[in-house]
């Protein structure tokens, strides 16, 4: 199933857009494990729309409703489930998208596929909106790892031309990073909101970069060939709308390297492996080494703009030109953010629960 993910947990997402509510399933995990539920609260806050200048105007809490697998504050055992009822919808302002769809959008390709049956409020299954009970997956496994010392922060690398400074590779100061608009440099964080405001004003959207830092990762996490770290994260990033790319490391620089100068050199300090730089992002073979991981995706511009489009008018199979009802983030990047941990979060908790089976079996 698509909307399933996980080999060790089973993630399920269900909902639409505008539907009245989305929510998860979350089956696999250990009895016993401690919920903060306001922490989690906090974390699905940095993801909520309408609470800034940078952020579609529509408001929603995004406050789950847990129905099963918490009891008095810890996992009970059995699958969790969790809704958020959708309360600020505006329906009619899709109206016209099952016969003119939007470039850039999953409406063609939705209509080939489902014969005018899905639901196109909203961008319905398609639209970012499903990324919230996500991110209460992603919040959730983000406690979890933490309780286990591993942490998972990300931050806005770039939006369009205005780039932000990269993490340490051997030190990423994740704890660093504000809340509000995730930067590490207010500074070129300032230019980025400048340049979205001026999207926004002319009708149009940014895109850009998010780079991920995962610590405290033992080595030996992850599988080779196809059940590699890399893998398994790139297989739930790519299910988050407008995810273009990513690379882990250097990533497509390891082209221009020579063998000399990309290879992490191996050291002992204080009785520890590790390497002396870390081009590879923490990950060898599919395997971890103990280093810290690092990974970015792209994101592309939000393809819902006010300006005017050319699109087709289906029933008529006419070249027509279209334009935009509804609300829509200038630029979707700085709210993807805790999205991104999110779905590290889930990853690598679906493989830390692998190789505590694995390793119980030896």
């Amino acid at each position: 199933m698509s909307s399933t993910y996980g080999e060790n947990l089973k993630l399920s997402i269900f909902g639409q857009s505008h539907g009245p509510a989305i929510g998860m399933t979350l089956d696999g995990i250990p009895a016993g494990l401690p919920v903060d539920v306001e922490k989690l609260q906090t974390f699905l806050n940095r993801r909520a729309p309408g609470q800034n200048d940078w952020s579609t105007p529509r408001k929603e809490e995004d406050r789950p409703e847990f129905l099963a697998g918490l009891l008095d504050g810890y996992t009970c055992g059995a699958p969790i489930a969790a809704v958020i009822h959708n309360k600020n919808t505006r329906s009619g302002d899709y109206a016209n998208l099952k016969d003119c769809p939007r470039p850039g959008h999953a409406d063609y390709t939705a209509q080939v596929k489902y014969g005018g049956f899905q639901d196109a409020a909203g961008g319905g299954h398609f639209s970012g909106r499903l990324t919230a009970p996500l991110c209460i997956a992603g919040g959730l496994c983000k406690q979890w790892l933490e309780e286990m010392g591993i942490r998972i922060g990300a931050h806005i690398l770039a939006i369009g031309e205005c780039g932000d400074r990269y993490f340490e590779p051997t030190d990423p100061e994740i704890e660093s990073v504000p809340a509000d608009f995730p930067v590490l440099d207010s500074d070129s964080g300032k230019a980025m909101q400048e340049l979205i405001a001026q999207a926004r004003a002319a009708g149009d959207s940014v895109g850009g970069i998010i780079e991920c830092a995962v610590t405290g990762l033992p080595a030996g996490i992850g599988e080779p060939m196809f059940g590699g770290v890399e893998s398994r994260i790139a297989q739930i990033v790519y299910g988050i709308p407008a995810v273009k790319g990513a690379e882990f490391g250097v990533g497509f620089e390891y082209a221009c390297l020579p063998g000399s100068q990309s290879n992490d050199n191996f050291e002992i300090i204080d009785g520890k492996i590790v390497t002396q730089t870390n081009h590879a992002g923490g990950i060898l073979g599919g395997i971890t080494n103990g280093m810290p991981l690092i990974f970015s995706v792209a994101m592309k511009a939000t393809p819902s703009i006010a300006a005017p489009q050319q699109s087709i008018s289906l029933s008529r199979m006419e070249n027509a030109t279209l334009e935009i009802k509804g609300r829509h983030d200038p630029c979707i990047v700085p709210r993807a953010v805790p999205v991104i941990e999110a779905a590290a979060a889930i990853a690598i908790y679906d493989m830390i629960l692998g190789n505590t089976q694995t390793n119980r079996r030896k």
